[in-house]
Formats: structure tokens, C-alpha cells, sequence
């Protein structure tokens, strides 16, 4: 290789479409997973199903988790360019459907095909990272990568609040069709001569059949909570958790149930203050607009200030980190966490208040959003740093999964608290307090496991 080679960079002529291919791609796939945030209410109203308010997030982030497993598995048979547009026809099929919605069920099932396309779609990038560019340029398309879901995160919400404020709602969905066929011209020449090698089916194929087995399972669980007070709701309740344990048990860390210090308990307590910052900023845009009354783009304004939070204290943290070498972790992340329960109780005072606590609203944000800015980054060092070598890829394909399963349970269950809520004539604040409450006490749990984190260099065995 020679100096000229040397000095090309991923936006370099061999490289370039592939890069903004992969950005668009990923932005495209992130705006439809946050910008619903703003407009699920008007959503939840307008179709007249605000007792199924939680599926609109809890469909999606289940059906990436299976879009993940079953990619994963399928680009070692079929390649990356087939599962590349298998992944992007879910997730416009998906789009289209949402988009066209007359009912919440219809609306439900579209976010379930876009959210099995967005996790296959993340899983093709991925792997077109590492086929697609040398090693000295690996870093720099992942920087990109990371940096492509801050947008979406800051005015991905706002955006859509407008979109839904002065046109329609639907033009929420419509609005990424362009983004992504883009993204597809720019990327699929180089997917088709992408290589791929044949690895053994046996963990991979259990791993897919553990994923489905958990999403049915969760799915039950969650319908379950919902109709709690009839028997039929009790039945469903308790088969949908008989049959997530065997999967949870295959899918995370030997040790995660019991909180075993090390791993398993950096793992489930990011579980849960991920799963307390995407449930309590839906139920917060839930409240703002739907008891405060308050128009869908200021409300994504307030939560965009949670992603500018966020982003604010990822890059503090990597400073702390490198002056300290890593010694503060463990504080940085009992600290973030620390913060979070300030901000979901700040959210709290904001929603229960008769009259304004709009600034309460936008400090809550402020203060969840920093804490997970801190907290985030940190576990996933600690965990990658805790694995054994060669378990690097095991480590990460579990944090994947810890981010998108918690939040899509723990949103789902403050979904059925709504629901109990209507069904009992207790009123939407209830219902949304009781989810808050539920937020409450995953991160209090999160704060008491992050004190079994301990900073090591092996991960616990079996």
C-alpha cells in the first residue's frame, strides 16, 4: 500500500458512496425509531386506541431484537446483498402500512415489519463495515455511524412534531421514503461483491429460535398486563412469563438473574436505566401533550433537550476517561444513574402539577439525559472490558440486545398500566403516573446494581 493509498478516507472516491449510503441508512432507521415519540399520542388518539399506546414503541424494539438474530444468521447463507434488500422491504412495506393506518392494530403491525427491517438493516451495516473498509478506517465509519443517530436524536422529534403539528402524521412515515431509496442506489453495487464465509448453523439457528420465543413470549406478557383484570389477562400474564425465562436465560449473560457482580450486573443495570430513559421520555411526550396540552413540536423540542443532554455528557465521559485511564468508571456510572433519579422524579412533579411545570419538564430531561450520557458509554466499556478474549463479539451482540429488549418491555408494561387506567375509568394521569412510578423503581434498582459493578478484566463463567 502506498503513501497515496495511505491517505484515502471513507468519503474518498473508493469509499464514498458506501459511507453516505451507510449514514443514510442508519439515520433513516433512527428517525423512525425516536421521531415517533412526538407523535404517538396524536397517533394513540386519532386511532382511537390510547390503550394500546405502548405497542407503538414495544412492536418495534421487540421485532428489531428478531430482525437482528435472524439477519445475522441469514447473511452467512444468503449473503449480504439478499438480506440487505429482504431487510430494506420489511422496513418500507412497514413504513407504507404505518402511513396508511385506519386502526391502532394496523398501525401496530406496520411498526412490527419497519421495526424486524431496522434491526436487519443496522445488522447489514454492521458486517459491510467490516467487509467494506480496511482496519484504519474502521474507527472513523464507526465514529459515523454512532454520530448518525445524534440527529434524529436532536430534531428527529421536533421535525416530526411539525410534520404532524401543520400537515399530518403520516408524513412522519412518508417523509424517510426518499432518504432510504437513496440510501439503497448508493449502497447495494458494493453489497453485491461483498464475500461471506459459511459458519456453523447450530448457535446461530438456537439464538433465532430463542429470539422468537422471547418476542411471542414478551408479546403475551404484555397483552396479559393489559386486560389484568380479567381472567383471560391473568392466563396470558403468566404463560408469557413461563415462556420468556428459557430464552432471557439463553440470551444474556450466565449470572444475569441472580446480578452476579461483574458482567451480569453491568448488564442489568444498563437493562434497566435504558429501559427508564426510553419509557419516561414516551410517557413524558404522553403527558405534555396529551394533559398539559401542549403542541407536538414543543414537546419534541423538550425531549430533544434529553439528546443534547446526552450528547454533552458521552463526550465529557470520554474526557474523564482518558485523564483517568479508566480508574472513575464505576463512579461515572453510579453518578449518571444518580442523576437520572433526580430527572425521573423532577418528570414526575412536572406531570402531577395542575397548572405549567414546563421547566420542570425540560430540567427532567436535562438531568435524565446527562446521567445516561455518562452511564451509557461507561457500562458498555466495563462489559467489553470484563470479556474474555474472543468473547468481544458475544459482549456486544448482548449490550445490542439489553437496548433494545428492556425498553421495549419496560414501555410496553407502563402501556398496560394505561390501559388498566381507561378500563377502570382511573383517567390518562393515572395511568401515566403508574408508568412513571414503574420508570421510579427500575432506575432506584439500577442505581442498587451498578454497586455490584466491579471493574475487572475476565468476565464471570457459567
Amino acid at each position: 500500500m502506498d503513501s497515496t493509498e495511505k491517505e484515502i478516507g471513507i468519503f474518498d472516491a473508493p469509499y464514498r458512496a458506501l459511507t453516505i449510503g451507510i449514514i443514510l441508512a442508519v439515520t433513516t432507521v433512527a428517525f423512525e425509531g425516536l421521531a415517533i415519540t412526538t407523535i404517538a399520542p396524536s397517533l394513540a388518539q386519532k386511532l382511537q386506541g390510547i390503550h394500546l399506546y405502548g405497542w407503538i414503541f414495544s412492536a418495534f424494539l421487540l421485532a428489531q431484537i428478531v430482525g437482528t438474530m435472524i439477519t445475522g444468521h441469514r447473511i452467512s447463507k444468503r449473503g449480504v446483498f439478499a438480506s440487505f434488500v429482504t431487510s430494506i422491504l420489511f422496513f418500507v412495506i412497514g413504513i407504507i402500512v404505518a402511513a396508511l393506518s385506519v386502526n391502532m392494530m394496523m398501525l401496530i403491525a406496520g411498526r412490527l415489519l419497519q421495526g424486524f427491517g431496522a434491526g436487519a438493516i443496522i445488522t447489514c451495516v454492521y458486517f459491510s463495515i467490516t467487509a467494506g473498509y480496511p482496519d484504519r478506517l474502521r474507527t472513523k465509519i464507526l465514529a459515523m455511524f454512532s454520530s448518525a443517530y445524534i440527529l434524529p436524536a436532536l430534531v428527529g422529534p421536533y421535525i416530526a412534531g411539525l410534520l404532524a403539528e401543520y400537515i399530518s402524521w403520516r408524513f412522519v412515515f412518508w417523509f424517510v421514503l426518499p432518504f432510504i431509496g437513496l440510501a439503497v442506489i448508493l449502497t447495494l453495487p458494493a453489497f453485491r461483491n461483498f464475500k461471506t464465509e459459511e459458519v456453523s448453523e447450530s448457535k446461530n439457528g438456537r439464538k433465532e429460535g430463542y429470539a422468537l420465543l422471547l418476542a411471542v413470549g414478551t408479546g403475551l406478557l404484555l397483552a396479559g398486563l393489559g386486560s389484568i383484570t380479567s381472567w383471560k389477562g391473568i392466563v396470558l400474564t403468566v404463560a408469557g412469563i413461563l415462556i420468556m425465562i428459557l430464552p432471557l436465560r439463553k440470551l444474556l449473560p450466565a449470572g444475569t438473574f441472580r446480578a452476579r457482580r461483574g458482567l451480569p450486573a453491568t448488564i442489568i443495570s444498563r437493562g434497566l436505566f435504558v429501559a427508564c430513559y426510553n419509557a419516561t421520555e414516551s410517557y413524558v411526550v404522553l403527558a405534555l401533550t396529551d394533559v398539559k396540552k401542549l403542541a407536538a413540536d414543543l414537546a419534541g423540542l423538550i425531549v430533544a433537550a434529553g439528546a443534547l443532554s446526552w450528547s454533552a455528557a458521552a463526550w465529557l465521559q470520554s474526557r474523564f476517561d482518558a485523564k483517568d485511564h479508566g480508574t472513575g468508571r464505576n463512579k461515572r456510572i453510579t453518578a449518571g444513574i444518580g442523576l437520572m433519579v433526580i430527572g425521573v422524579i423532577a418528570v414526575m412533579f412536572a406531570v402531577s402539577l395542575p397548572e405549567g411545570g414546563i421547566v420542570y419538564a425540560v430540567i427532567s430531561q436535562i438531568f435524565t439525559g446527562f446521567g445516561i450520557g455518562l452511564a451509557h458509554p461507561t457500562t458498555g466499556a466495563i462489559a467489553l472490558q470484563q470479556a474474555n478474549k474472543g468473547e468481544e463479539g458475544e459482549i456486544s451482540a448482548s449490550l445490542q440486545f439489553t437496548d433494545a429488549f428492556s425498553p421495549g418491555l419496560s414501555i410496553g408494561i407502563g402501556g398496560a398500566f394505561i390501559a388498566i387506567s381507561q378500563t377502570m375509568n382511573w383517567g390518562l394521569l393515572t395511568g401515566i403516573m403508574l408508568a412513571l412510578s414503574l420508570q421510579l423503581l427500575f432506575v432506584i434498582l439500577s442505581l442498587a446494581m451498578s454497586l455490584r459493578i466491579k471493574k475487572g478484566n475476565s468476565a464471570p463463567q457459567a
